[in-house]
């Protein structure tokens, strides 16, 4: 038995590197998006963005903190998104 997808099944999406906690009409992430996309699309890392007003567990853990970046799961940064901090951690 594989785990191969059948024949003319799509691809599954790749799982995001980078994660971006953040909410609506938050100045701060609306700059830490700017940083995580140029970051990411120069360097070819997938990310993803999600709100922690929308998951419970997140807002408890996260609201103060917003934007919260997270690379391959661990807490990389909290309100402000340094470039250069980003990407040597995606080179390592």
């Amino acid at each position: 038995m594989t785990d191969a997808a059948p024949p003319g099944a799509p691809a599954a999406a790749p799982i995001a590197r980078v994660e971006l906690l953040g909410r609506a009409g938050c100045h701060l992430c609306e700059q830490a998006r700017e940083v995580v996309a140029r970051v990411c699309g120069t360097l070819g890392v997938t990310w993803t963005e999600r709100s922690v007003d929308d998951d419970p567990a997140l807002l408890a853990r996260y609201s103060d903190l917003v934007p919260v970046v997270l690379v391959d799961g661990a807490e990389h940064a909290h309100w402000r998104v340094d470039a250069a901090t980003l990407r040597a951690a995606l080179l390592r």
